[in-house]
């Protein structure tokens, strides 16, 4: 696994360019579409529901067409296939992970060759409870279930210790791990569970940290309370398109980072979730750690 900074390299871009041309070199083959002169990209992109595949919607519905593309959408429930879709070549790209997690997945996989183009969009984790209405009621011994892969289990850890239920080591960093956790004033028991099924495992649970997609296909906001919420500022947690190394520079993939920044997807995002999924802009804007 190289670095951060060449999991990073790609189209950096903030908006949509005036005018947008058909490229080659693209993924996915081309289709000719009614025997126009412009040909259309197909791009195949896999993504987890909420929001990710309901944003690649509006981008393929409102957007793509004026951009020489089309995109369709598969969807996945877990985290554990699109990589590997993505590595045989199933798909051009996919779009539901933060670079942390990407390169967990890449240290483990090693003959994936996958890169991280740019941060779309955050969400922030927050830690729930259907009994508790307030961090101050989480009681002694409480038991909290959190993400069981490496990179969410320590960006849960981490807003945990952020909120002093727990106290990490110094140096714990993005994936710190239970044995990093130095004070446990509450003696409280971490649950792990595949971050998708936490907030049906919420019912048996005290409590429990649960990704910010998963918490909106649960409509968490009305069916529990929130105890805290992740800090979002400087966050190395930007979810991103994610494509084959030697495809991220390709004008298709291109165009599609540059509709996925645009001001409409931008509105899209702050009207539809209202604050819980929030825009970011092309740049690495939020890596500002070093490896």
């Amino acid at each position: 696994m190289t670095g951060r900074a060449n999991v990073l390299r790609g189209a950096a871009v903030f908006g949509v360019a005036t005018v947008l041309l058909a490229g080659c070199g693209s993924p996915s083959e081309r289709t000719d579409e009614g025997g126009g002169d412009d040909d259309v990209v197909t791009l195949r992109v896999g993504a987890t529901p909420l929001p990710h595949a309901e944003i690649l919607e509006f981008v393929n519905e409102e957007l793509a067409a004026d951009a020489g593309l089309a995109i369709e959408v598969v969807e996945y429930t877990d985290y554990n296939q699109p990589n590997a879709a993505l590595t045989e070549g199933e798909l051009d790209a996919n779009y539901y992970q933060t670079v942390p997690f990407l390169e967990e997945y890449l240290q483990g996989n090693t003959d994936a060759d996958l890169e991280y183009v740019s941060n779309v969009h955050l969400e922030a984790f927050g830690l729930y409870s259907q009994e508790a209405t307030d961090l101050d009621d989480l009681s002694e011994g409480a038991e909290i279930g959190v993400p069981n892969d490496v990179s969410n289990m320590g960006r849960a850890l981490n807003l945990l210790d952020a909120h002093d239920v727990i106290t990490l080591a110094d140096g714990a960093g993005d994936n710190a791990a239970e044995s990093d956790i130095e004070e446990n004033p509450l003696d409280i028991t971490l649950t792990p569970v595949e971050a998708a099924q936490l907030p049906r495992s919420l019912q048996d649970l005290d409590a429990a940290v649960v990704n910010g997609n998963y918490a909106l296909e649960a409509d968490l906001a009305e069916n529990a309370n929130a105890l805290a919420w992740e800090e979002t500022e400087g966050s190395v947690y930007g979810n991103g398109l994610v494509v084959r190394s030697e495809d991220v520079e390709s004008e298709d993939i291109v165009r599609l980072n540059e509709l996925l920044h645009s001001p409409e997807v931008h509105d899209f995002m702050e009207e539809r979730w209202q604050g819980v999924v929030i825009p970011m802009g092309g740049e690495d804007d939020t890596q500002s750690e070093e490896d």
